[in-house]
């Protein structure tokens, strides 16, 4: 991976995917930009080429078509010039679980993380042939938190940071690198498209300082990275939990606990 390679991004026409948009344009990074919505995408291409002098491509899509993520996943595979993949697009649902409907459900599991996993498997053999390249994963801290009550939200998000971690694992001794970014409330469209004020909330991050917070872990090779927790020594001794449990689960019989009495 060069340091001015071209970066693919999903859900580029809005929010987290426009600012990464901006962010690596003012790096010096070509762009292929990825979304449902053109105008919105060839409004933002024709400023970046104009403020940054980089190539922007556009390319509409919505990646829980089948044919749409197909030829996303091609683009992938096929050009070179990619070095970074940001898997931005994502949703979420009003309502609790119950109020929400199977098709939304699905929707939204295609979306956050159907797609996600797609793309990812799409470039990563030929980052493996390269020996570099990077992918960028955009999860949440809801899906740390089932307390929130995000239940489907959180757990395709939960799905989005474990994926990342295993795929560090596995894809970092090929030189690839793998982040996952995980931000708590950031002022984006998301939660005017599910009903919120983002004004009542009582804690909105800045899209922008997101961005920022989050190239930042990505200049230091994190491979998870939070902005908004202040306190690494929490995620640390949360990573030190986990793994002191592993050795715990190769076991022949059940705990104590669950053998019955009789």
């Amino acid at each position: 991976m060069t340091e001015t390679s071209t970066v693919l991004i999903t859900g580029a026409s809005a929010g987290i995917g426009a600012a990464y948009a901006e962010r690596f344009a003012r790096r010096g990074h070509d762009l292929v930009l990825v979304a449902r919505n053109k105008a919105r995408l060839e409004v933002l291409s024709e400023q970046l080429r104009k403020e940054h002098g980089v190539s922007v491509d556009v390319l509409q899509a919505d990646v829980t078509n089948a044919d749409d993520l197909a030829a996303v996943e091609t683009r992938l595979r096929d050009d070179d010039r990619i070095g970074i993949l940001v898997n931005n697009a994502g949703a979420s649902l009003a309502g609790t679980f119950v109020d929400q409907a199977a098709s939304d459900i699905t929707q939204l599991i295609a979306l956050n993380a159907t797609a996600v996993a797609r793309l990812a498997g799409a470039v990563a053999p030929r980052f493996i042939k390269a020996g570099s390249g990077a992918i960028i994963n955009v999860s949440s801290v809801v899906g740390l938190a089932p307390e929130f009550g995000m239940s489907v939200y959180g757990a395709t998000k939960a799905f989005v940071t474990f994926l990342s971690q295993g795929l560090s694992l596995e894809l970092g001794p090929k030189g690839i690198y793998v982040q996952a970014v995980l931000p708590a409330a950031t002022r984006t469209e998301l939660w005017e498209l599910v009903g919120i004020d983002v004004n009542t909330l009582p804690a909105v991050m800045e899209v922008g300082e997101l961005v920022d917070a989050a190239l930042a872990g990505f200049d230091k090779r994190e491979p998870v990275t939070i902005p908004p927790l202040h306190d690494a020594a929490q995620w640390d001794a949360y990573q030190t939990a986990r793994q002191a449990m592993i050795p715990g689960f190769a076991q022949v019989h059940a705990a104590e606990r669950y053998r019955s009495a009789s």
